[in-house]
């Protein structure tokens, strides 16, 4: 899978809102608050995270389940 063929995707329904991979179940995972001294400095260093672990991510480390047919 082609890491340029993937999307970082935004997820907003009932049971999750947050960032996803559009190749792979690679999910964003912020491990506290962001870091900063006004709004704008900690929404550029929380973009700055997720892009860089997005970018960084093997999409073969996060496959996605099978759907069991019902």
């Amino acid at each position: 899978m082609g890491a340029s063929r993937r999307r970082l995707v935004r997820v907003d329904d009932q049971n999750f809102q947050g960032w996803v991979c559009s190749e792979c179940a690679w999910v964003f995972k912020p491990s506290g608050p962001p870091a900063g001294e006004s709004i704008e400095e900690m929404k550029t260093r929380y973009k700055e995270r997720r892009d860089k672990e997005f970018a960084s991510h093997l999409c073969e480390k996060y496959p996605r389940g099978t759907k069991n047919p019902s």
